[in-house]
């Protein structure tokens, strides 16, 4: 905790593409649930009780809504909450929770924020948009002082951002070179700033008099849509003051996250409803690659609402954002060079201005601990529902404030994105890989091993034990592999019938189940099936085929960038269940290769529900399908859609009925399909709800009408209580660096570099790089080198700057930086040293 603490603002650490390139079935249709069980308290004198706890360690979760912040320090002093679920942005309630003898906190730095721009040319001639100009957006980089923002506007409690890669995250310091030149090239130069502004603005037409813009006739108006629920309030007025200052006129439109999606997100552009919108994005784990990131934002690829698919990249910056996107590189000075390139187009584009990135505090009772993710705190962290805890009891009831519950309708497959929502539901289901909240490398959950076979050329990196890494010259895709799924024969085809001369991938992933995968139970009591992966599969393909009634035109992106790289899978063996996954796309780590590729479950049975009410018409799984149906978009835990899921349970229990029986049918037989209606129908009549997952912790109880939700401990849960302890403070390393005050050209100058954990010197063998960058007066990078270790001096390290490395260097103040990457968090550390380059004697 003294670590986080200690960070300084040049230390520093969007829902962005949180796990766009998951598997399948796991990206598409990951189920989350609920399920029964009895509460039972226990003391924590009781003997073995840490040995015989089973699946969660709360016996009871009760979320309430809490829109107010402001109010949660006393909540949580006076016991009304033991946790808030939502981090903290303001300086003023931050310090609130510092000076608390009773709350602690912990610090998340996955958070950041932009100004997004209407790119589009506005359909009505007598509207202006100054944004559809490619220089007028680029120069707004240097008009807003970041610098300003991060200290004013957040309290310090976030630190300036410009590029397209977030500065916590490994790709950032891995890019050093390249992101802090394209930063100094960017920097805050408001006279340069409005230079091009008013320039373009003459260009396109406008003109100015008396200090103000105008554009045939009438002022330039500029709408500026601004979030009012956090900081994002007080950038809109910064932003909006300093728009005034140069000559607009600025509509304020003050809106929440529903009424502002409905303007920016839901809008068509071109309407000209809005020019500014205050955005922000939250990446829930700490994303080890970012080469996804110039197609999520800059292209249209990146989602389906109508302002992505007005982005007119330039064909360069498109070619190179897709080719990342796909991973379409063969060696890793490749890839970085891909990818510097790729930030230098995006600042040209400049469809948003990165502003900062976030640090936010979670706060909660001095007898409540969690493992929280360095990136996403509490609710983004995947192994809250396994570690979340009193330290002075086991078992027990614990209450968590959130800012808003039950926004959207909840269903496996297309329903809420709310970050809220998700949190709880993430709870309900058990995935097949966790990844780690330090580091983000996926560890296994219900796998027992997984070997991954790449390309030998293809530059792939190993760091736990649990994913075998081997290499081959060609990876040959067998015949028998599926690729596709025929809708009207109701099977899957193979390789060998598509592709007769045969198919190669770039890798290969033979994933290796728990060997008691089938006896695993669903929260209604059902049996895990084999069936529970493969409808899933089924659905991604009939969902995104225009012949079929799931077609929903909102899963066509997410498809066409599945099978950009998908070579197909099969099943090798089912006792124990072993599945081979072929795939093009490639990740730095074979741990997220063999994550992203490891197939996920839903319940088969709950599924057919909702695939027999969207057939009808009645439901749909998107609100995309459901507005363009006029149909209710389908919602599991309350709301008009149970009556529908009710009359469509009892049909398929009066026939017992096997979805996709052409198929399916190996693998589910009439009894079993008896068995799990039964247990459905039971499950409806005690919950009153069907939220059926396999989680620690099941859906007891939603109430929308009061704002509160129940979870309760699934007592068959397999793993002990202590399976995922001892993630609770993170490793960071915190860096010292020194050096002379005064350097002459051409004369040798040697600077040290101390590098602790907790006052300890940090060890050498888990720092995985230590670069220093060195730049003169004029901010060019002129030396870019390694460190090497002190002799005889743990956790200190020395850069020697040679006499011909400083007689290159421009009298005046010069800067050396420091980055350092650990093994133990994803987390990069940074330190700088200002010196002064004197003139040699020569001269």
């Amino acid at each position: 905790m003294n670590a986080l603490k200690k960070l300084k603002r040049h230390s520093r650490l969007h829902l962005s593409t949180i796990m766009l390139m998951i598997f399948a079935a796991a990206a598409c249709i990951a189920a989350a649930g609920s399920g029964s069980a009895e509460q039972r308290q226990e003391s924590p004198d009781s003997p073995g009780m840490i040995e015989n706890r089973r699946g969660a360690w709360l016996d009871e979760i009760v979320f309430v809504q809490q829109p107010d912040p402001g109010q949660m320090v006393n909540q949580i002093e006076r016991g009304a909450i033991d946790l808030y679920a939502s981090g903290i942005t303001n300086p003023v309630i931050h310090r609130r929770i510092l000076e608390s003898p009773r709350v602690q906190h912990t610090i998340s730095y996955g958070a950041s924020v932009e100004l997004t721009m209407n790119t589009a040319e506005f359909s009505d001639p007598q509207q202006f948009n100054p944004f559809h100009c490619r220089e007028i957006r680029q120069a707004m980089n240097r008009l807003l002082d970041r610098d300003y923002i991060a200290d004013e506007v957040f309290g310090g409690l976030a630190s300036p951002r410009y590029l397209p890669i977030s500065t916590v995250f490994p790709d950032y310091a891995r890019l050093a070179p390249e992101a802090r030149t394209l930063e100094l090239r960017y920097a805050h130069d408001r006279l340069r700033a409005e230079e091009t502004i008013s320039s373009r603005m003459r260009e396109l037409g406008a003109e100015k008099r008396q200090d103000s813009w105008f554009y045939k006739g009438e002022p330039v108006e500029l709408k500026l849509l601004i979030r009012t629920e956090d900081a994002r309030q007080q950038l809109g007025d910064y932003v909006g003051n300093v728009m005034e200052e140069l000559g607009f006129r600025v509509n304020r439109m003050y809106r929440t996250a529903e009424e502002a999606s409905r303007i920016w997100i839901a809008s068509d552009p071109a309407g000209g409803g809005w020019h500014l919108y205050t955005g922000s994005w939250i990446s829930i784990i700490i994303n080890r690659d970012q080469a996804g990131e110039l197609d999520q934002f800059y292209t249209p690829r990146g989602r389906p609402e109508p302002l992505w698919q007005a982005y007119t990249p330039e064909k360069e910056l498109d070619e190179v954002a897709e080719a990342l996107r796909r991973r379409a590189y063969d060696t890793w000075e490749e890839r970085q060079d891909m990818m510097a390139r790729g930030m230098e187009l995006a600042m040209r584009e400049s469809t948003r201005v990165w502003l900062v990135d976030q640090q936010s505090a979670w706060a909660y009772a001095g007898n409540v601990e969690f493992a929280a993710d360095l990136a996403g705190g509490f609710s983004g962290s995947a192994l809250w529902p396994y570690t979340l805890r009193f330290t002075d009891r086991q078992g027990g009831r614990m209450t968590i404030g959130v800012p808003s519950l039950l926004t959207e309708p909840w269903n496996p497959v297309a329903g809420t994105n709310w970050i809220f929502d998700r949190m709880i539901t993430r709870s309900l289901h058990d995935p097949v890989v966790l990844p780690d909240p330090f580091t983000g490398l996926f560890r296994p959950q219900r796998i027992q091993k997984a070997e991954v076979t790449v390309r030998e050329d293809i530059p792939v990196q190993k760091t736990l034990d649990w994913a075998e890494l081997k290499r081959k010259e060609k990876i040959q895709v067998p015949e028998d592999t599926w690729i596709e799924w025929d809708s009207d024969k109701e099977r899957f085809i193979t390789i060998g019938e598509k592709f007769p001369d045969g198919v190669e991938a770039r890798t290969r992933t033979r994933v290796v189940f728990e060997e008691k995968f089938k006896q695993r139970l669903w929260h209604d009591g059902s049996s895990a099936s084999l069936a529970d992966i493969i409808l899933p599969w089924i659905m991604l393909f009939e969902r995104a085929d225009e012949n079929s009634p799931l077609f929903d035109r909102s899963a066509v992106p997410i498809f066409q960038s599945f099978t950009a790289h998908f070579r197909g899978w099969r099943i090798i063996s089912e006792e124990p269940l072993e599945i081979e996954i072929y795939s093009d796309q490639i990740f730095p780590d074979v741990e997220w290769i063999a994550g992203n590729r490891a197939p996920g479950a839903s319940a088969w049975h709950l599924l057919v529900l909702g695939i027999l009410a969207e057939r009808e018409g009645t439901l749909a799984f998107s609100s995309d399908k459901a507005d363009q149906l006029g149909a209710e978009w389908m919602n599991l835990v309350s709301g008009p859609s149970l009556p529908v899921l009710d009359r469509h349970l009892q049909r398929a229990k009066a026939q017992n009925y096997i979805p996709y029986e052409g198929k399916l049918g190996q693998y589910i037989d009439k009894e079993e399909a008896a068995q799990r209606y039964q247990n459905l129908a039971r499950w409806r009549r005690e919950r009153r709800h069907y939220w059926v997952g396999n989680g620690p912790f099941y859906l007891h109880s939603a109430r929308p009408v009061e704002n509160i939700v129940v979870l309760r401990r699934f007592e068959d849960f397999p793993d002990s209580s202590d399976k995922w302890l001892g993630f609770d403070t993170p490793r960071i390393p915190e860096p010292r660096l020194r050096g002379p005050n005064f350097v002459k050209q051409g004369e040798a100058a040697e600077f040290s570099l101390t590098i602790k954990e907790e006052q300890r010197p940090y060890p050498a063998n888990e720092l995985a790089a230590i670069d220093f960058l060195v730049f003169d007066s004029a901010d060019e990078l002129k030396i870019k080198d390694e460190a090497r270790p002190r002799e005889g001096k743990n956790g200190e390290w020395l850069f020697t700057l040679s006499g011909e490395q400083t007689a290159e260097l421009a009298t005046g103040a010069a800067r050396m930086e420091v980055a350092i990457n650990s093994r133990l968090v994803a987390l990069p550390s940074f330190a700088s040293f200002v010196f002064a380059v004197l003139p040699s004697e020569d001269k």
